[in-house]
C-alpha cells in the first residue's frame, strides 16, 4: 500500500548501558580481547547430564574463531576462551583408540605438551534458540601446571573435535559495543 510508506519503522531493541556486559554478549555485539576487536557470530549453551549448564559465545576475530564459555552461575563466575582444533593434531591415533576402548588414555599430547585426564560429561548442545540439543560426549584434561585445558567431543560413533583453551578473566574484554546480526 502506498501509505505503508509512511508507518513509522519498528523500533530495534534498545541497548541499555548494563547490557554492555560480557554474560549478555549477542550476536552481532563486539568486544575487544587481547586489544583486538571480535565479532561475536553465535550464543549457544550446553546442558549437562547432572543438569549444569554452560553458556557460550562464538567469536571471530579475523580468520580466526574462538569460543568463549562461562558455566552457569554457582558463587564464583569462571571464563575460559577455546579454539577448535582437529583430533588429529593429537599425537598418536586418539580417535582410534577411543572407538576401541571407549575411553582416551589417560594422558594426551598436543604439539610437544602433555595434558592429563580430569574428567567425562555427557551433553547436549544447544545452537543459538534450538529446541531439540545435538549429544556428544566429553573427556577434558589439563595441563601439568593447570594452565591450559584440552578437551576431546565425540559426536556420534565416528566423529571427533579437539578444544584447547585457558581460563581468561573478565576484565580480559573490554570496549563492548552492541552491534547488528
Amino acid at each position: 500500500m502506498a501509505f505503508d510508506f509512511f508507518k513509522k519503522k519498528k523500533k530495534k531493541e534498545e541497548i541499555k548501558l548494563e547490557d554492555l556486559v560480557l554474560s549478555k554478549l549477542k550476536p552481532g555485539f563486539l568486544v575487544d580481547y587481547d586489544m583486538r576487536p571480535h565479532k561475536v557470530m553465535a550464543q549457544n549453551h550446553y546442558k549437562w547430564e547432572e543438569g549444569a549448564v554452560t553458556y557460550e559465545w562464538e567469536l571471530k576475530e579475523g580468520s580466526e574463531t574462538w569460543f568463549l564459555e562461562r558455566p552457569e552461575d554457582d558463587g564464583e563466575v569462571e571464563w575460559s576462551l577455546c579454539q577448535k582444533k582437529p583430533i588429529s593434531m593429537l599425537e598418536g591415533d586418539i580417535a582410534d583408540h577411543i572407538e576401541k576402548h571407549e575411553d582416551p588414555p589417560e594422558k594426551v599430547v598436543y604439539q610437544g605438551k602433555t595434558f592429563y585426564y580430569e574428567e567425562d560429561d555427557v551433553g547436549e548442545l544447544f545452537r543459538g534458540d534450538a529446541k531439540e540439543g545435538l549429544p556428544f560426549v566429553t573427556w577434558d584434561f589439563t595441563d601439568e601446571k593447570g594452565e591450559e585445558f584440552l578437551t576431546i567431543e565425540q559426536w556420534g560413533e565416528t566423529k571427533f573435535d579437539l578444544t584447547i583453551g585457558f581460563e581468561v578473566e573478565e576484565y580480559q574484554f573490554t570496549n563492548i559495543l552492541p552491534g547488528e546480526d
